[in-house]
């Protein structure tokens, strides 16, 4: 296996540009997109580059810059992040043949990445990363969860805990902290209403799961004043403007509507 080394040179000679960026972009975890060219770069064999969010162009290696060329040449394939923090690829050739894998050190620290970016509460959420089987904690934007389960030291399970905000996921172990690579989205849900008919002023009790970071509730569409109670109960007040209808709760999670109709009565 080859390595490709960290390089923080900013290429200025147009001859050292990269060219033909045909395979996509990869977001990094530290918020930066990672691609490759087939070609351009000190010897024409292709360059790994970066741009930061305010579209800053870095070339950060040049393919073919060692004797033989054993790094590899002529990329073609995104570059996938491992959680370990480095970045991996595929070169179509070398000096000896064929092609090559190299992986590319930005000295970004190990984290998780979640099989899925959502969930409501009590659902089990799988995690890809390393040293599972010596975690101590699992927080959904600072909640503990209960329940979860390292299956290997690469695959841990854990359950949404009542009270999850959407944000990172911190996974605590006993030689540091791993984070979520993206913000792990908590999905409300409304079960209940009571009453399920009223005036304008009416208190409605809403019932649910993932309420807590609750942002608007509607009745027919249309916005009403609400407290929350709890992770599982809002209380709110039928608005002037109501309109018979379902009636809608929406947290940074996204939102959630009733089965049940209520009905403005006059």
């Amino acid at each position: 296996m080859a390595i490709a080394q960290k390089c923080s040179i900013q290429f200025a000679a147009p001859e050292l540009l990269g060219d033909y960026p045909v395979a996509g972009l990869t977001l990094g975890s530290d918020s930066n997109l990672y691609g490759v060219t087939t070609n351009g770069g000190r010897n024409n064999y292709g360059t790994i580059f970066q741009v930061t969010p305010a579209g800053d162009v870095t070339f950060l290696y040049s393919f073919c810059s060692v004797a033989g060329c054993t790094d590899g040449i002529l990329p073609e394939s995104p570059l996938i992040q491992h959680t370990n923090g480095k970045f991996y690829g595929t070169a179509s050739g070398n000096s000896l043949c064929c092609g090559t894998f190299f992986s590319l050190d930005m000295g970004l620290p190990p984290f998780t990445r979640s099989t899925a970016n959502e969930g409501k509460v009590g659902a089990t959420v799988d995690f890809l990363g390393q040293g599972f089987t010596d975690v101590t904690s699992v927080s959904f934007g600072g909640t503990l969860a209960p329940t979860f389960h390292a299956t290997s030291d690469t695959l841990l399970t854990a359950k949404v805990p009542v009270g999850a905000l959407t944000g990172v996921v911190k996974i605590v172990t006993s030689v540091g902290m791993l984070l979520g690579s993206h913000n792990f989205k908590v999905l409300p849900t409304v079960k209940t209403i009571s009453p399920t008919s009223g005036v304008v002023g009416t208190v409605v009790t809403i019932t649910g799961t993932g309420l807590t970071q609750a942002t608007k509730v509607t009745f027919g569409g249309k916005a009403g004043t609400f407290t929350v109670n709890s992770d599982s109960q809002i209380t709110a007040t039928v608005p002037t403007t109501a309109k018979t209808g379902k009636i809608a709760v929406t947290t940074p999670g996204g939102a959630a509507s009733s089965t049940t109709t209520f009905t403005v009565t006059p």
